[in-house]
């Protein structure tokens, strides 16, 4: 886990100077969480000549389901998450790891346009983990709800501080309030890009998401309580804190029904 390393297949448009979409999320602009504050984070890890690596976030959402971005699980490869870790190269002592035992990607899914949305997928660990002080399920939106404008959200996330930056160890926070879709979509940000079932946090060209956050939470505050409202999906190929150019999330309250139908049928 010392390695962090993006698939080249996470890398759905490159860059360029064109502003397309870039899968390649991670925390800029944030600061160290504390300590399992965000207890429903997930390490997604790959296995790669015998070792793991760090490569997504994800969110246990069940205690044998995690859920993930589609980008991030689209490949051949074997899977694991890391739940209740905060420093990925050291024994915190209250970290559990536990095999994937099934990827279910969403079948709309097109990692040719992820433009289109549909960036969610389902993991089926391999065992039920137990949940402790460290470890607890994400608390889930209501089907169909919508976000307000300004309404306070977190994004968190192992990935790279900055772009092109160094990777980091610990588990960082962001505060990335929401933005509504109107002006998310709107020609001066996203433009057409940005569908309605995806939510928009950030912009400031301060703090934002990029590479190896992908997958993970966007934490938002709603009636006194966080619930994980987003799954982190992309932002400019530009870079990572381009102003106006907030970070998208798939928005997790459109793939509720999907979920369920997923988690009763297997």
């Amino acid at each position: 886990m010392l390695r962090f390393l993006v698939l080249a297949s996470l890398v759905l448009f490159g860059h360029s100077t064109q502003d397309f979409p870039e899968t390649n999320a991670r925390v800029v602009g944030g600061t160290e969480a504390q300590r399992n504050s965000w207890p429903s984070q997930i390490s997604l890890q790959y296995r790669d000549g015998g070792l793991w690596y760090h490569t997504c976030g994800g969110t246990l959402i069940r205690r044998n389901w995690v859920m993930t971005a589609a980008h991030c699980v689209d490949s051949q490869m074997t899977f694991r998450v890391a739940v209740g870790d905060h420093n990925l190269s050291q024994n915190d002592g209250t970290e559990q790891l536990v095999s994937v035992q099934k990827v279910v990607v969403h079948p709309n899914w097109n990692r040719n346009n992820v433009a289109a949305g549909y960036d969610i997928a389902l993991l089926r660990l391999a065992q039920s983990v137990p949940l402790n002080n460290y470890v607890q399920l994400g608390v889930l939106p209501q089907e169909g709800s919508t976000l307000a404008n300004n309404t306070p959200c977190y994004i968190t996330g192992w990935g790279k501080t900055q772009t092109n930056g160094q990777v980091s160890q610990t588990l960082q926070q962001a505060y990335l309030p929401s933005m509504d879709y109107a002006i998310c979509s709107s020609s001066s940000y996203w433009g057409p890009m940005v569908k309605r079932t995806m939510v928009c946090a950030g912009g400031d060209g301060i703090r934002s998401g990029c590479q190896g956050d992908s997958g993970g939470p966007l934490h938002c505050l709603v009636n006194g309580q966080y619930s994980v409202h987003g799954v982190t999906s992309f932002v400019s190929s530009l870079g990572c804190k381009v102003s106006r150019k907030p970070t998208v999330f798939t928005r997790v309250s459109a793939y509720i029904s999907w979920m369920n139908t997923v988690m009763a049928s297997n």
